[in-house]
Order: structure tokens, then C-alpha cells, then sequence
């Protein structure tokens, strides 16, 4: 998808396109809060 995003943004120049791809980014290197709650479930602190 970001592929995709990018290269619509490099055609385009439409700013929304960017912030789209910039979100998705931001996205990719966070980890969800679930995911870590679903870890701390699999592996309880004792």
C-alpha cells in the first residue's frame, strides 16, 4: 500500500497523497498497543 501511495504522490504531487503515505509510514514503525497487550497475555509477568 505504500508502494502504491508513493508512487500516486510522485505522479500527482497531491499534497493529501503525501500525508497519506506520511500516516502509513508512522504506522508501520509503531507497534499497536494491542499487539502488546496481546503479547503480555501470552507471556504474563509472574
Amino acid at each position: 500500500m505504500m508502494d502504491f501511495t508513493w508512487k500516486l504522490f510522485s505522479k500527482t504531487g497531491n499534497i493529501d497523497t503525501y500525508l497519506l503515505f506520511k500516516e502509513l509510514e508512522k504506522d508501520n514503525q509503531e507497534p499497536s498497543y494491542q499487539e502488546e497487550e496481546l503479547a503480555d497475555i501470552d507471556f504474563p509477568i509472574s
